[in-house]
């Protein structure tokens, strides 16, 4: 017997414990409803996240191996595992995370970390972060590598399994998916057939992490305000037309690529099919037909342990699904045949794989040629009534003709009755009904304004009636007897034809990752066809001229403004100020959403724009309103800059907004100087957003440093000639010089003016002895021009494209201007 304990997070003691059959004791919170009577019915992208459907189990090493975690996911909806390993920090970031980008429907965890009076801290964290969400815990006995090794080696398709090799020493990961497997067999009641699951070890070398706290704040698949809005990141670039394109970009968008080579191959595809109109709108025309390719594959990989009804149903649906997908491979492989792209071609030599002809040759010798996928109900039972060929199975046949004899039957007895009552009945249909009546007729053309007696169940909506009778009701029970004697019939022939198509099914995860990733990339060929996007470059330069906000955009009226971003090794650091709503959060955000839309292969809301990539984006991102002086925005602030510190290298993007505004102003300007001094060393490019302007001096200690400041205008209004603070929105070079935005404030408020004027004369005084310390020599100055002409001359070693003559003018241009702001005498002179 398995020990499954299930519970909300929301309090393990709340919940009532039950009896099943599998358990001793299970407490549930809901119920799992098995996939396996599901079926693909949609090709509608937009809700293919509505419905958490991923199940995740976590384990931690003991003792000295605390800290290392393993993970395992499969999703319900698509037959691939994937597992991870890695190191995680007190905090359990990554761990967090991982389970974010996930969004798991259940999460399993030994029973050994959630102990009365000894929970680990990893149980308690995870809880913490995802209230609503279903924990059970399992034995510890079975989270059990040699089994999970087992697992592996069983039910692993052969084309993937070169993932023995990278995890046969990864105890933990192999842990999870033993007690992951094991538990969803039980739920599901079901078993994967052998060698028919993908499964893949995702290291995180692979793409850059982005924190679940920086996804939030740049509202990345959700909208802040309103969770249906989809006003993010992933709304403004999903065009898809597949569920599997929709979760292909969200997993692109939450985890971006870090490999240049990878990013170009995907940019060349795009490029393609915004220079090729042909290539764009035939490829579209295909993809757009393609239903729940992997959802399909998890359905058709599973065996069930029973036989019933929903089960038989589900799989010829499915089968017929099937045959509706490789009828489609033909015409994909011809919108791609003149594609010049390397990613493209390997996807059209991918898709001759003879695999694709076997199976649906073998499909058609049973199913009937003109059988498909179908809108509607009805439509779809006829189809799987009729699926299997005649003279395949005699009885079949016989339970057929009888079906058909019954539908006739019932269309009779309601044109009898339209016919008796001089009504205008018609024949409907529905999942739930069956067969019923429907007539549309105002009440009062009707006898005493109601319908005759012999005719229940009467519904009305407007002026439509729907209603059934007593005879129609043992019509539609017999109509049900017949259609179970034919699914079964049916099923029997199916499972025989999926038993002989098994060994060539492994070919459908290459056409649903081709699927996908087409549907991905003509999603952000559109994207680029209602806005003037640009193609990124990636140097060791993040240059962006003229970019504005992607997500804004959609929403303004009028385009956003415009602006400029400039960070090098030798200006690497960006301290931005400027009054509140002068524009700066929404600048941040949008470096922050650039930078991910070029390392998913997107092109980016610029004129021009080059990149380095980013490991790591790290955003503490505050409110211009949100400035109150309490504990918890302090602890807040605290945790998020910790969490940056300590995982933040020379290769992340940060990107920091108000940091110390939740204490003193003494100890938040002491705060952010510890801070952006830690950071500077680390040669993180960084755009750090303050208040303080104390702040801005550190440019006199550190050259890497620039400061940047959001302009604003003063206007005197026509009503009592006040003056107004006019935002434009554009970026300049230095601080701002609205140093007293405070005192700007009081003067419009009904302070005395004693108080106002004693107020400018002690912030004056202030002000002076701050920059009499803080007053840059010569000689710093001198530095700062040498350090700078220095980090140009390598820059330009490393990216120039420059021919001879272009490049001698471009060196001539650096030295008058070093000579310019650092003027020496005679021989000195021509030295340099």
């Amino acid at each position: 017997a398995l020990n499954f304990t299930s519970s909300s997070s929301r309090g393990l003691n709340s919940t009532c414990v039950r009896k099943t059959p599998l358990s001793s004791t299970r407490s549930l919170c809901r119920s799992h409803t098995p996939l396996m009577g599901h079926s693909v019915t949609s090709s509608s992208a937009v809700s293919a996240h509505s419905i958490a459907s991923v199940i995740v189990a976590v384990v931690e090493g003991r003792g000295l191996a605390r800290g290392e975690v393993g993970m395992a996911s499969i999703d319900l909806k698509n037959p691939e595992v994937i597992l991870s390993q890695f190191a995680d920090n007190t905090t359990y970031a990554k761990v967090i995370t991982k389970l974010k980008i996930l969004t798991p429907l259940e999460i399993i965890m030994s029973n050994t970390a959630c102990d009365a009076g000894n929970t680990t801290k990893l149980f308690s964290l995870i809880t913490e972060h995802f209230k609503n969400v279903t924990f059970t815990t399992v034995q510890r006995k079975y989270f059990n590598e040699t089994k999970g090794l087992e697992y592996i080696e069983q039910l692993c398709a052969s084309e993937f399994s070169t993932v023995f090799m990278e995890v046969q020493s990864k105890y933990y990961c192999l842990a999870a998916v033993a007690a992951l497997l094991k538990y969803v067999e039980f739920i599901q009641n079901s078993v994967y057939a052998p060698k028919s699951l993908k499964v893949r070890f995702q290291g995180s070398e692979k793409t850059a992490m982005i924190d679940s706290s920086s996804a939030q704040n740049l509202e990345l698949v959700t909208n802040n305000r309103d969770s249906r809005n989809g006003h993010t990141l992933f709304g403004i670039l999903n065009y898809t037309k597949t569920p599997g394109g929709s979760r292909r970009l969200r997993s692109n968008i939450l985890e971006p690529l870090v490999d240049a080579e990878t990013i170009n191959t995907r940019l060349d595809c795009v490029q393609e099919l915004l220079q090729d109109e042909e290539l764009f709108f035939g490829l579209q025309a295909v993809i757009s037909k393609f239903l729940d390719t992997e959802q399909l594959l998890s359905v058709l990989v599973q065996i069930p342990k029973q036989d019933t009804v929903k089960t038989a149903e589900s799989k010829i649906t499915n089968l017929i699904y099937l045959k509706h997908t490789l009828e489609l491979v033909e015409p994909l492989k011809a919108a791609l045949r003149n594609c010049s792209t390397p990613l493209l071609k390997a996807y059209y030599s991918s898709l001759e794989d003879s695999r694709f002809g076997i199976i649906l040759e073998k499909i058609t010798t049973v199913i009937n040629d003109d059988t498909r996928y179908v809108k509607g109900c009805l439509n779809m039972r006829t189809q799987k009534c009729y699926a299997i060929k005649p003279n395949v199975n005699e009885f079949l046949d016989i339970a057929r003709r009888t079906y058909t004899e019954i539908v006739d039957d019932i269309a009779g007895l309601i044109t009898q009755l339209a016919e008796k009552y001089n009504l205008p009945m018609r024949t409907s249909f529905s999942s739930a009904r069956g067969f019923f009546i429907q007539m549309t007729a105002d009440c009062s053309t009707l006898p005493n304004g109601q319908l005759p007696s012999e005719f229940t169940k009467i519904t009305k909506m407007k002026n439509t009636y729907s209603f059934t009778s007593a005879d129609l009701i043992k019509m539609n029970e017999r109509c049900q007897e017949s259609l179970r004697e034919i699914y079964h019939m049916t099923y029997l022939i199916v499972c025989k034809l999926l038993n002989e198509i098994y060994e060539y099914i492994h070919c459908l995860y290459k056409l649903s990752d081709i699927v996908s990733m087409l549907d991905m990339l003509l999603s952000f060929a559109h994207a680029c066809t209602l806005s003037d996007y640009v193609r990124p470059e990636f140097t060791d330069t993040l240059a962006i001229k003229q970019g504005w906000h992607p997500i804004l955009e959609k929403i303004a009226v009028e385009k956003p403004v415009s602006n400029n971003t400039y960070l090098t090794e030798g200006s690497s650091f960006i301290i931005i100020t400027g009054p509140n709503m002068s524009g700066k959060s929404t600048y941040l955000k949008q470096i922050a959403l650039c930078q991910i839309m070029a390392q998913i292969g997107s092109y980016v809301p610029a004129e021009y724009c080059s990149f380095r990539i980013a490991e790591q984006i790290f955003t503490r991102i505050g409110m211009d309103d949100d400035i109150e002086t309490n504990a918890s925005t302090f602890m807040k602030e605290m945790k998020e800059i910790t969490y940056i510190i300590q995982n933040a290298n020379d290769k992340s993007l940060i990107i920091i907004d108000e940091l110390g505004r939740g204490t003193s102003t003494e100890e938040g300007i002491g705060i952010c100087y510890a801070a952006c001094e830690y950071l500077l060393s680390l040669k993180a490019f960084t755009l750090f957003a303050t208040h303080f302007l104390e702040l801005c001096h550190i440019d006199a200690l550190y050259p890497n440093v620039e400061n940047y400041h959001f302009e604003v205008q003063h206007v005197r209004s026509s009503v009592g000639n006040k003056e107004k603070i006019a935002y434009t929105y554009k970026l300049s070079k230095g601080y701002t010089e609205e140093k007293n935005y405070g005192l700007k404030a009081a003067e419009v408020s009904s302070l005395p003016p004693s108080i106002i004027l004693d107020a400018k004369e002690i912030t004056d005084h202030i002000a002076r002895q701050i920059l009499h310390r803080q007053k840059s020599t010569p000689e710093t100055m001198k530095q700062r021009v040498v350090y700078h002409l220095a980090m140009r001359l390598v820059q330009t070693a490393r990216n120039s494209r420059l021919d001879p003559e272009s490049l001698r003018i471009y060196l001539r241009g650096l030295k008058k201007k070093y000579e310019a702001h650092c003027p020496v005498s005679g021989a000195s002179n021509k030295q340099q």
